[in-house]
């Protein structure tokens, strides 16, 4: 790295800028721009998500006073912020959505399965689910929700192996939750965890006539016929393990193949759970935990609402917001990029607290992760004034 770039200069570096130019050139998204490109629009979101702005104001105050080191950082020579808040307005967001889908790749590809991740699975194992981000009704009207409420949903397809998303779709609160699945493109013998509210036994034998395995908890009133029954081990927590059939009306003529229902004990929690899966050849053990998987996606909802800026927006247009959000996607992507190429053992939460306060510094990416050993510091006790008492 050059040592006379700044951290932020150094960062962005690793972004593919080819790729963005190609996007802009596709959605003509420079069209009448004099000065305050795609690419300085993009840098400056990405800028404001590394330092926690919670507002378009907030992020114009802080880079003003650097106006000096705009062309060395990425901005250009600046904006307004009526400019600013009209480019949000106004490019078109696919720009930033097929680009953070560009980062994503990058990440996953550069990145390796992670430590706690202890089944051994040939295939990629995703888990789906979405949260809600709770907006104003009158700011933003068009985020539809209830009568009196307003909101956000965002569909994520998260990487368990690598714990980057590699799927996620903006969309208003009231949509339900189900309608993403028809947006997915299955991998054949991939993994999907799903919880029961994404049970619809069409869509779920279309992910199995992909050649694709499903793990999703069954309902109460699931009808149910067992055909047989394997062996279990009480000890390790699977109660049964049956292999049957739908015996509903409609159910069985939406799903019309066999089914494993597994019945597990989880001791931590003391409840009874139900897994349904249209895989056979793994040990109900090994579904079990499958599904326990899944908490890691609601841990990177959690995550990235405490650390990045996806709860407070910085327009009120669903365009403006939709830029947002894929902003904060790429700059997560591009830490993760960033982590496994220089192969640091900080977690992703620290690098960005690092980065918080380092953007404009100019020390080396490969030293600012370093470890330091603050302990080995000895101080020269010899040349201390010795005090004598009379």
């Amino acid at each position: 790295m050059n040592q006379g770039k700044y951290v932020f200069a150094q960062l962005t570096d690793f972004l593919p800028q080819r790729v963005f130019d190609r996007l802009v050139i596709k959605y003509d998204g420079n069209k009448h721009v004099r000065h305050f490109s795609c690419w300085n629009q993009l840098l400056s979101m990405i800028f404001g998500q590394l330092t926690g702005r919670d507002s378009l104001r907030d992020l114009m105050v802080s880079i003003e006073p650097h106006k000096p080191k705009f062309y060395h950082l990425g901005f250009g020579k600046g904006t307004s912020r009526s400019n600013f808040a009209k480019a949000n307005e106004n490019r078109d967001c696919r720009i930033f959505e097929e680009y953070a889908f560009h980062l994503i790749d990058l990440a996953r590809k550069a990145s390796i399965t992670d430590k706690d991740f202890l089944l051994i699975i040939d295939g990629n194992v995703y888990a789906f689910d979405s949260t809600t981000i709770d907006l104003c009704l009158s700011v933003f009207w068009w985020a539809t929700f209830r009568r009196t409420k307003g909101g956000i949903k965002l569909h994520t397809l998260y990487d368990i192996k690598t714990s980057i998303p590699s799927f996620i779709h903006v969309s208003a609160a009231s949509v339900n939750d189900m309608n993403a699945l028809d947006l997915l493109y299955y991998e054949p013998r991939a993994y999907y965890i799903l919880d029961r509210g994404y049970i619809d036994y069409e869509r779920l034998f279309r992910i199995h006539q992909s050649s694709a395995y499903f793990v999703v908890r069954a309902k109460r009133n699931l009808q149910y016929r067992r055909m047989y029954s394997k062996r279990v081990n009480k000890d390790n927590g699977v109660l049964l393990d049956q292999i049957g059939k739908l015996t509903g009306f409609y159910t069985a003529k939406e799903y019309p193949e066999k089914l494993r229902r597994i019945k597990f004990y989880d001791e931590e929690t003391d409840n009874h759970l139900m897994f349904l899966s249209n895989n056979f050849d793994l040990t109900a053990e090994e579904i079990a935990q499958l599904y326990k998987y899944r908490w890691k996606i609601e841990l990177f909802f959690k995550w990235i609402k405490q650390h990045l800026k996806v709860k407070s927006f910085w327009g009120t247009t669903l365009n403006a917001v939709k830029i947002q959000v894929y902003s904060a996607i790429i700059a997560y992507c591009l830490v993760a990029l960033v982590r496994n190429k220089l192969k640091v053992d900080h977690s992703t939460y620290e690098i960005l607290q690092i980065l918080s306060i380092s953007l404009l510094d100019k020390t080396p990416l490969n030293e600012l992760f370093t470890n330091q050993n603050y302990q080995n510091v000895k101080e020269l006790y010899d040349k201390q004034l010795k005090i004598s008492w009379i």
